[in-house]
């Protein structure tokens, strides 16, 4: 009893911050804005005081109990639970171990994906693994910075480096990056998070970029380096792209297989997010099919935020809101059409 009533006042007296915090699955209603204990270091950990936090799918994946995952697949979540993984802030302090950071420093992360973790980002402080942060480029803003880290790693991880061993358990080869210089390149999705990113990214490794995206997204894709422009709502993308070199599909799902009529023989799908199901039509067309789960990587954090910093890659901002509406935040997601991030800020 004695003991029990001190983890009761340890818990009373622990220093406590703002944070969204879900204790049932759901819709966005389940984000509560409320108080919870500040996160404590652990070795290895930095302590950042959040600025700015980016949204991402597998947030409203958590949010709604990851029904779009197999039962066998879904992992147990305790509760209550902060969400979220992309962080932008000022290191408050370090474990007696790390070596990379100081109080004071400016950082961004995606934090601990795609394992789970105590501490989250939808918060006023978040702990994270030294080796999951990068500094902040001074040339962008913290907004900017935690738009960043997990739409552009994916498209990193997917185009230019994997950056780490980890098998795909549902395809028997490791994804591989492939040549871009001098290739076509069809990015499904352009506007979007991941999207916009790639455009980028194969533009910079000397790609012909061909953007799909509805009509009202063509001068901003045109403006990120897209070579030509496809209106989803005008043409189908398969239907009038031909002779592709690789298609990066930021959509992926059970669709994502109508790509393979646009794929020179050879040529590659990589499809971001699960669904595809036509394995034996891509054996026939000579398709190499491909995906990967993204993952926490500071060291290429770091080599992105260099093009961040002088600009060569732009991170566009959707919209932003405060953090305690991320409600509306998710509903804004839920809405579609989004146009680069979608960011929480914190006062």
């Amino acid at each position: 009893m004695e003991q029990l009533k001190n983890q009761e006042n340890k818990i009373e007296s622990a220093p406590m911050m703002k944070a969204i915090r879900l204790h049932e699955f759901g819709g966005p209603e389940v984000l509560r804005y409320e108080e919870a204990p500040i996160p404590e270091l652990k070795p290895g950990e930095v302590l950042v005081r959040v600025h700015a936090i980016g949204i991402n799918p597998p947030d409203w994946y958590l949010r709604d109990g990851y029904k779009m995952l197999p039962p066998e697949w879904r992992p147990s979540i305790p509760m209550p639970v902060i969400p979220g993984t992309d962080v932008s802030g000022i290191v408050e302090a370090v474990a007696p171990d790390v070596k990379r950071f100081s109080a004071g420093d400016e950082v961004f992360g995606m934090i601990r994906f795609p394992s789970f973790g105590e501490s989250a980002a939808y918060a006023a402080y978040v702990a994270a693994p030294a080796s999951d942060l990068a500094h902040k480029p001074a040339g962008i803003n913290h907004v900017q910075a935690a738009g960043a880290p997990m739409a552009g790693l994916t498209a990193w991880q997917f185009l230019i480096e994997l950056g780490h061993d980890v098998q795909n358990p549902l395809q028997p080869e490791k994804h591989q990056p492939v040549p871009l210089n001098g290739k076509t390149v069809l990015v499904n999705g352009a506007a979007g998070g991941v999207g916009h990113f790639a455009v980028q990214l194969a533009k910079l490794k000397g790609a012909h970029v061909i953007a799909v995206a509805s009509g009202k997204h063509e001068s901003f894709l045109r403006e990120l380096g897209a070579d030509e422009f496809i209106d989803y709502k005008k043409n189908a993308p398969e239907d009038v792209a031909q002779d592709i070199d690789l298609v990066v599909d930021t959509l992926g799902g059970p669709t994502t297989g109508r790509f393979l009529r646009t794929l020179k023989r050879g040529g590659a799908l990589f499809p971001v997010f699960l669904g595809f199901s036509d394995a034996e039509e891509a054996v026939k067309r000579g398709v190499t099919v491909s995906m990967t789960q993204v993952r926490s990587n500071g060291l290429q954090l770091e080599e992105l935020g260099r093009l961040l910093d002088v600009r060569t890659v732009r991170v566009a901002i959707d919209s932003t809101f405060p953090l305690a509406d991320a409600q509306k935040a998710h509903e804004r997601a839920a809405s579609g059409h989004i146009q680069g991030k979608i960011v929480l800020t914190v006062v």
